[in-house]
């Protein structure tokens, strides 16, 4: 009798483990799929009237560009072309998360002086193109293996080399979409993270701590339900197989993807390519994860627009009114705020001209 009590209550104790096992798990999914969304919201284009940003609308005269689209999965992407046709080389622009391609305007007016046709586009769930939220970090990969085979679909283009170049979100995309059959012939990756797990679990620890490792399952099942076998490509593994000049730079003080944390430049010594490039940014002001690309002039003159603008903020005590907001920005320079910084772009320009010029196998 005392056996089979034994055995009832060690029956009751693993149905109760189970349970509570099972609403773990059911909780961990259903709060992993709302944090993750959550992050990966839809960002529309910001009114321009009271942004610092630099706009189509200040380059439109000496930038012409053509509007196109494609598709990526169910939506339609808006694509730009700037510069000519018969260029020597067409340099395909992936932007960040949370902007468009309109976030990388000085980079494009730049490419474009340097002789290249210049490809730029919104991701999903971004500016002017289609999709209720951005939907993860993958999802960049998706959007520029598409814009790519909607690339390679044009007939005017096929005598064009294709060079990468991206930032942040785009940084990670132009480096795990080597995983792909594309014939790409070099890249340039700037402020990217290595794969999304990586960043994923390193931004959830800056919320939960280690606790966060106990949703890695979660977090990785999720991932891989969403976006298929991209969700598992790193940009170590894609360089390592596409054995392609590839040019690396990061900023000492990247807040957003550290640089001896989920950064590419952190993997270095897992990157065989013999083609591969490193830039560390180490200047102080410019060796974030924003900042990268700035003059000393431009460091210098945000600081006095951030000035002015708190000296206004408390003013109008945090209520600022909106034609308050629009006459301030309407008499900031944006080109000073967005300057390029000569002596990279110098060394990227070098980068690009070997790798275009050079054959390599």
């Amino acid at each position: 009798m005392r056996n089979k009590n034994k055995r009832v209550g060690r029956k009751r104790w693993l149905i109760v483990l189970g349970l509570v096992v099972l609403i773990f798990i059911l909780v961990s999914l259903v709060t992993t799929k709302l944090v993750y969304d959550a992050q990966f919201r839809r960002h529309d284009r910001p009114d321009e009237t009271i942004h610092a940003n630099l706009r189509y609308i200040d380059i439109e005269r000496d930038y012409p560009r053509s509007i196109v689209h494609f598709t990526s999965g169910k939506n339609t992407l808006q694509g730009y072309f700037y510069g000519d046709r018969s260029a020597r080389a067409l340099m395909v622009v992936a932007h960040g998360l949370g902007g468009g391609a309109d976030s990388s305007l000085s980079q494009i007016r730049h490419f474009v002086d340097s002789g290249f046709l210049v490809f730029a586009y919104d991701c999903t769930g971004s500016y002017d193109s289609e999709g209720s939220s951005t939907r993860g970090f993958p999802q960049s990969i998706l959007d520029l293996h598409a814009a790519l085979a909607y690339l390679e679909s044009q007939p005017s283009l096929a005598s064009l080399p294709r060079l990468l170049f991206g930032h942040s979100w785009g940084g990670y995309a132009v480096a795990a979409v080597l995983s792909y059959d594309h014939d790409i012939k070099a890249i340039v990756s700037v402020s990217g993270a290595n794969s999304a797990m990586d960043i994923i679990i390193e931004q959830a620890k800056q919320m939960m701590g280690n606790s966060a490792y106990i949703q890695y399952p979660f977090l990785w099942f999720y991932q891989r339900m969403l976006f298929g076998k991209a969700a598992s490509f790193d940009a170590v593994s894609a360089i390592n197989t596409a054995n392609i000049p590839v040019l690396i730079i990061h900023g000492i003080e990247d807040e957003l993807v550290p640089y001896d944390g989920s950064a590419i430049i952190a993997f270095k010594d897992e990157i065989s390519n013999p083609y591969v490039r490193y830039i560390t940014a180490t200047r102080e002001g410019r060796n974030g994860h924003n900042n990268l690309f700035r003059t000393d002039e431009a460091v210098t003159y945000v600081e006095q627009v951030n000035k002015e603008y708190r000296a206004l903020y408390d003013a109008y005590e945090t209520q600022i009114p909106y034609e308050v907001k629009q006459r301030y920005y309407a008499s900031i320079d944006r080109f000073r705020i967005h300057a390029l910084q000569p002596s990279l772009m110098q060394e990227i320009d070098a980068f690009l001209d070997s790798a275009v010029v050079q054959p390599y196998p």
